[in-house]
């Protein structure tokens, strides 16, 4: 038996992109035990996903976290997160470990001066990259979200208007710079003029409330009513997913769903764009920025007080594709 604990701590999305790997390690290494530590927070992501043998979470105490993993008896870490405290934790255990590649200089520089030193690659053939030395090949298969069958939503028990299809929007993201403006939302529901579910946590649900009153009779606010894995058999049942750069974008690449993702100040060029989702995905953002991208994550307001990397996106032709897609 060869064991691996995989360590991962954020976001969702992030833990999505990981799926590969998990798959992978479990399929081609002979008598692979694979083991997964993480947070508390995430364990749904996880909890129903067949290649994982143990689930092992991070709570308050590392040291106590260090003394349980020492007698699993790793015989190798996958570091896919490579911060403070996973280093702890490998300094600690000392089974050979390899680290994933966050690029911070590169993205540094991208951020700074525009200076652009990326690889060009996907994050998660990057985190593929991290287990090469076992000879693991990438199987095609993509993402993969295995949803609780009691969070599986029967579509009888949506409004009427929508059980016969509908687009699934997007709403939320953790930081403000990638997510447009309420008007721009609206405005995108109100030339669709399809049956629209707004799809977000609880933190979403007053700006979706505001942005349902405004959108018309079509749209339905199912912000903070469902748990992830609820919000996610919502996303599997769409037509089409309209969404910021946020974990449901993820699960739904993980579902090959028709994807429209916009774009804020952050890039796809970071490696987070939708990971082989259904073809006729389409990325839209705004281009020729000079103050694109200013974070590698994002701000709460525009530094530049003018927010033309959302306030630029074409609502009209978003809307439009958002139909053919349907």
């Amino acid at each position: 038996m060869v064991k691996f604990l995989i360590v991962r701590f954020s976001s969702i999305g992030d833990i999505v992109l990981t799926t590969p790997v998990i798959r992978c390690l479990k399929n081609q290494v002979e008598d692979a035990e694979v083991h997964y530590l993480t947070k508390k927070t995430f364990s749904s992501i996880l909890a129903y996903n067949p290649y994982i043998d143990k689930m092992h979470f991070l709570e308050d105490s590392l040291d106590k976290v260090v003394r349980d993993l020492k007698k699993e008896n790793y015989d190798y870490i996958i570091d896919l997160h490579h911060n403070l405290r996973t280093s702890i934790i490998k300094a600690r255990m000392k089974p050979l470990a390899f680290s994933f590649n966050k690029l911070n200089i590169e993205k540094w520089l991208m951020v700074n001066f525009k200076v652009n030193r990326l690889p060009g690659k996907h994050i998660v053939d990057r985190y593929l990259d991290t287990i090469r030395l076992f000879d693991i090949r990438n199987d095609g298969k993509g993402l993969e979200y295995f949803i609780d069958p009691a969070d599986e939503i029967n579509l009888a028990d949506l409004p009427e208007t929508h059980r016969k299809g509908y687009a699934g929007f997007v709403i939320g993201a953790k930081h403000n710079t990638k997510k447009l403006p309420k008007d721009k939302i609206i405005a995108i529901i109100r030339k669709l003029e399809l049956p629209v579910i707004l799809l977000g946590g609880k933190e979403d649900r007053e700006a979706a409330e505001f942005i349902r009153k405004q959108a018309g009779d079509l749209c339905y606010n199912a912000c903070g009513l469902y748990n992830l894995g609820q919000s996610a058999s919502l996303v599997r049942q769409a037509n089409v997913i309209i969404t910021h750069d946020t974990g449901l974008m993820h699960i739904a690449a993980a579902f090959k769903k028709k994807i429209i993702s916009i774009w804020g100040n952050t890039i796809p060029e970071f490696g987070m764009y939708p990971y082989e989702p259904h073809s006729d995905s389409q990325i839209f953002e705004v281009k020729g920025l000079k103050c694109r991208p200013c974070s590698k994550i994002g701000y709460q307001t525009c530094p530049k007080k003018h927010f033309k990397c959302m306030n630029g996106i074409d609502v009209d032709q978003v809307a439009k594709v958002g139909k053919e897609m349907f």
